[in-house]
């Protein structure tokens, strides 16, 4: 079943006619396209090995994402999963990718433009270690932000060059290896191109250059025309170079009549590409850690932040009580935390983070938290906030445990500007006054105010209780570390009037809950209204409609199971200000971002790192997610809704919509802060719905650009550039610059803004020798105005430390001693028999081999000290399991491989003819005309019950040659050329040595089709890959 879902995505990625080398929201199909397809397969192989090792089957129910997702967390967890950690995680990669555009447009390496293979490979190498390091210290975000941007880099080599030119229908896998060379490429001096007035020319490349099989790339000018003489251009209307002799471009970006049969094989070869680079980085990860930089994991994740002052003593005993009752309570469901992350503070010290997929890791950590000192009230409370914001997944549930105001109130607004950017929520617990016994020690702390604001900004809640009534406020938190949890509704209100507010639930929600939140001792009243009209209040602990209870400035009423479906309404009256919240679990849901449009050779759109700008539309990139994929939901309407005044919805305008992804334009964007609400109609359940974003946003004046543009090593300093500008009034804008590690920094404590000119600085970062290959660093940048209103906007950036890299070799295997005599031809008797074989791994003069892992077979492996530098490994299987593989990886995370199989395998793979198409039903008798007429021909290769396809190779045609993944029991194959090329040659390998052939030849009056294949035998029964 994987097989057939992972080749059908790819066959999408392999035969839409309107893929495009360009980024997102440039087209139906792009960039995003190509990188997309490859990801989906690669997710589906790993969760299929996994599935398998589970001992379970992997049986997605569809093609969806959703569907992917629930299949690959296993069919023995109960509970409702969503699809939406995984959405996020592709849309990261997604908007890296279409970044490299704009940020790196006139830069050649990062498109392989202007023959500048060896910096381009440069870009590729670093970014898989890079990638390969961040993800051994679980900064997996961080991973997938320099996955999206290499992808790029290698895809456009192969639209970018002429490899596809040269007849090549593999990809390129010295791009991926610094240890290999890159030969034959074009001297500086040497002429590529013929000139192309037309700028339509089939294929411009000298006849001489594709002989000698020379690698050659177009230059791209955006701001010059000089190329140097006889090369070969990009191409396109942004490009100056194209203009001068030879004219034209060989770009394949875009698919026109001249070079549609090239543009194909480019995506197609593009795609391949792509998995190769997954592949190398999965090998390297693990599958498991694969998955989770790809976001495949239960929704939930448990994350305290804890003060351990002395007068903590009962909050850290609930704490711990609780997280032994969630560990405990939701152990083999889909509500099972997915991930532990626990960060204590006291002042003057916080931290460090604990971060465990482990949970009775998790357990002895929250065991051994115990209070100390204390005296004063004030506490580095927003220090470990902060830790926990930049280590968490996005989108966490937080929660704080606290019973003091904040000393570091400095941090406020990076505290909010990262609750932005990372979409988390905060609920802050709070026992007593913030005062009591505890001495306030400085004047510049902050008040359980400031942690009201935070949690209103993130949509959490701020909750004050008695240290007694604590253990009856946590209700909170469980309900909330569950999975596929959505907010139906969020309001605040300040001053407190009478207000009803409606909303509305469809069937798919479950495990509704409803909570109020006011000032202490001013508890609001509230009466409830179901679609039928049935009421219940405040009064009524157990009603018609669920449950209330109150606690401290909390009520929470859980609704029954048997709600209605429909229009319900809350009435609520309170003169203080208050909060309300309506929460429940279902899969349907949406991610969101604010983007721009940016304009160059490849317009598309930018995630906008910061508050969108005030005086113009608003743009948002929406993705829906439904039980059976976006496909299953009809957006009716998305609107900005102002969460703490009367109701302003903004009307929005869907300008684009392809495959759940939706982007909306909305024209006035309100003064104050807003969220995002979603309504349309589940059209599995024909029930209409609602769904609202929790973080609060606003816009602003003032806008920063910054880019991070490379790594940094330990101990060396990195120069950050940045600018400012504003259309509001000229004057002096603060500057505040924080970064979660605490990195030593240099930068302009204030800069004069002049409206609608730039003002340029430099911010320098230098994280210190010591710091861990790997090390993922959040800068925020906040700017301030200094004049009446205060106007202000920030940029989170994240940039990698990475050691410098000089072991680019993997490690080498030498199979020996196969011991398989004993295993029976005869499959269906192999039950009682084994078989083995030994195998050395070197590393060489590399960093030394420090992994060793099985990724096929049911046998044991058992290996020597990876200190030695031989290292013996041994695998012993039974005869029923024939196939094994295991992976060697050194300390950079070069990956070596050891594969061997006793599969009796003798034949090669084989063709079957699926179709045979020419224009016009047979090509013209008079090849004159030849041009204007092509075929097709698509046939299925199979190895039957052998060992694999390894590899398909054109030997003979000039035409394009397909085909979908090699991993699949059925390869199609398809073949397109001009009646001009009336032979087709291609060649089949399998894992085994055996080569398949097929021949086609065509003659004028198209006769009957003439195929063979042809066996050849090789002794390749153990290969080291």
């Amino acid at each position: 079943m994987v097989f057939v879902l992972g080749t059908a995505l790819l066959v999408l990625a392999l035969t839409n006619p309107t893929l495009a080398f360009v980024p997102i929201g440039g087209g139906t199909a792009t960039h995003v396209t190509i990188t997309g397809n490859a990801l989906l397969q690669k997710v589906t192989e790993a969760c299929k090995a996994v599935a398998n090792a589970a001992g379970h089957e992997f049986e997605p129910t569809g093609s969806s994402p959703e569907e992917l997702v629930k299949a690959c967390l296993g069919p023995t967890a109960t509970g409702e999963v969503s699809g939406a950690k995984f959405h996020a995680a592709l849309q990261e990669i997604y908007i890296q990718n279409g970044l490299v555009d704009r940020d790196f447009v006139n830069s050649a390496p990062h498109h392989f433009n202007s023959e500048s293979f060896l910096e381009g490979r440069a870009l590729i190498i670093e970014g898989l270690a890079t990638i390969k390091s961040n993800i051994r210290l679980e900064n997996f975000k961080a991973a997938r932000e320099t996955l999206g941007r290499i992808l790029h880099v290698l895809q456009d080599f192969y639209s970018h060059s002429n490899w596809v030119e040269l007849g090549n229908v593999e990809p390129f896998s010295n791009l991926l290896r610094a240890d290999l060379p890159l030969e034959n490429v074009a001297e500086v001096n040497t002429p590529t191109c013929s000139d192309c007035e037309s700028g339509t020319c089939p294929n411009p490349i000298l006849y001489e250059i594709l002989q000698q099989k020379k690698l050659t790339s177009g230059y791209m000018g955006i701001f010059s025309n000089a190329k140097p003489k006889g090369k070969c251009s990009h191409g396109g209307a942004s490009d100056l170079t194209s203009a001068e002799i030879p004219r034209g471009g060989i770009n394949k970006d875009v698919p026109h009549a001249h070079n549609s049969g090239l543009h194909r094989q480019a995506v197609n070869v593009a795609t391949f590409a792509s998995l190769e680079l997954l592949e190398d980085i999965r090998a390297a990860a693990g599958d498991k850690d694969f998955l989770r930089m790809m976001g495949i994991a239960r929704s939930s994740v448990v994350c305290f932040v804890i003060d351990t002052t002395g007068s903590m003593s009962d909050d850290i005993a609930e704490a711990r009580k609780l997280v032994y009752e969630i560990i405990d309570s939701k152990k083999g469901t889909q509500d099972e935390p997915s991930e532990y992350i626990l960060v204590p503070f006291n002042d003057p010290s916080f931290g460090p983070m604990v971060r465990t997929t482990d949970p009775d890791k998790m357990k002895k950590e929250v065991s051994s938290l115990y209070p100390f000192g204390g005296g004063d009230i004030p506490e580095l409370c927003l220090s470990g906030l902060q830790l926990a914001l930049t280590g968490a997944p996005a989108s966490s549930n937080i929660y704080v445990f606290t019973d003091a105001t904040a000393k570091d109130i400095h941090l406020k607004d990076t505290i909010a500007a990262l609750i932005r950017s990372t979409k988390s929520t905060v609920t802050f617990l709070m026992t007593g006054a913030g005062a009591g016994a505890r001495r306030r020690r400085s004047l510049r702390a902050g008040s359980f105010q400031d942690y009201k604001d935070l949690a209103l900004a993130s949509g959490g809640q701020a909750i004050q209780v008695t240290k007694n009534q604590l253990p009856q406020a946590t209700d909170v938190i469980l309900d909330t570390s569950t999975s596929a949890l959505v907010t139906v509704l969020q309001r605040a209100r300040s001053p407190g009037n009478e207000e009803t507010f409606p909303f509305v639930l469809d069937e798919s929600l479950q495990n509704i809950t409803i909570y109020i939140t006011g000032a202490p001792r001013a508890t609001p009243t509230f009466t409830l209204t179901n679609p039928s009209g049935v009421n219940q209040t405040q009064n009524e602990a157990t009603g018609e409609l669920g449950t209330v209870r109150t606690v401290g400035n909390l009520q929470r009423i859980r609704l029954n199971p048997d709600k209605k479906a429909g229009m319900w309404t809350i009435n609520i009256k309170s003169t203080q200000p208050y909060t309300l919240k309506v929460t429940g679990q279902s899969t349907i849901t949406f991610i969101y971002d604010f983007v721009e449009r940016f304009e160059g050779p490849h317009p598309g759109y930018a995630v906008v790192s910061g508050r969108p700008q005030a005086g113009q539309p608003a743009l948002l990139m929406l993705s829906v997610m439904g039980t059976k994929g976006p496909t299953s939901l009809n957006i009716k309407e998305v609107g900005l809704v102002t969460v703490s005044s009367p109701e302003i919805v903004s009307n929005s305008i869907i300008t684009e919509k392809d495959s759940g992804d939706i982007l909306v334009e909305v024209d006035a964007v309100p003064d104050g802060e807003f969220v995002i609400l979603v309504k349309g109609t589940d059209e599995e359940t024909k029930s209409e719905f609602q769904r609202q974003s929790t973080t609060q946003m606003s816009v602003s004046k003032v806008n920063i650009k910054a880019v991070v543009s490379s790594t940094v090593e330990p101990g060396k300093t990195l120069i950050l550039p940045f600018s400012i500008t504003t259309e509001g009034t000229n004057g002096t804008y603060g500057i505040t610059a924080n970064n979660d590690k605490n990195f030593p920094m240099i930068y302009p404590m204030s800069l004069t803004v002049k409206a609608g000119e730039p003002t340029k600085a430099n911010l320098s970062i230098t994280p210190p020798p010591t710091t861990p290959s790997g090390t993922d660093v959040t800068l925020t940048i906040d700017v301030k105005s200094s004049s009446v209103g205060a106007d202000s906007n920030y940029v989170v950036l994240r940039l990698s430390v990475v050691e410098k890299i000089t072991d680019f070799v993997a490690p080498l295997c030498n199979v020996y001693d196969v011991m398989a005599g004993d295993c029976p031809d005869d499959v269906s008797k192999c039950g009682p028999f084994k078989w083995h074989f030994t195998a050395n791994l070197t590393d060489n003069n590399g960093t030394g081999i420090d992994q060793i892992s099985l990724r096929q077979g049911n046998g044991n492996l058992t290996y020597t000290s990876l200190s030695d530098p031989l290292v013996q490994a041994k695998y012993e299987a039974s005869c029923c399991s024939q196939t094994a593989e295991f992976v060697a990886l050194d300390k950079v995370g070069n990956v070596g491989k050891c594969y061997h199989s006793i599969v009796k395998d003798f034949d090669p793979p084989q063709c079957q003819l699926v179709r045979l198409a020419v224009d016009g039903g047979k090509c013209p008798n008079d090849l004159t005309y030849c041009r204007d007429h092509k075929w097709e021909l698509v046939v299925n290769l199979t190895d039957g019950n052998g060992t694999g396809l390894k590899g398909i190779s054109l030997h003979h045609g000039d035409g394009i040659l397909i085909y979908s993944s090699l991993n699949s029991p059925v390869t199609e194959v398809s073949y397109n050329a001009t009646c001009c090329a009336q032979v087709v040659d291609f060649r089949a390998v399998d894992k085994a040595g055996n080569e398949g052939r097929c021949y086609y030849s065509i003659v004028s009056s198209a006769g009957p089709l003439t195929l063979s294949v042809w066996l050849l035998l090789a002794a390749a029964l153990t290969a080291m890959l």
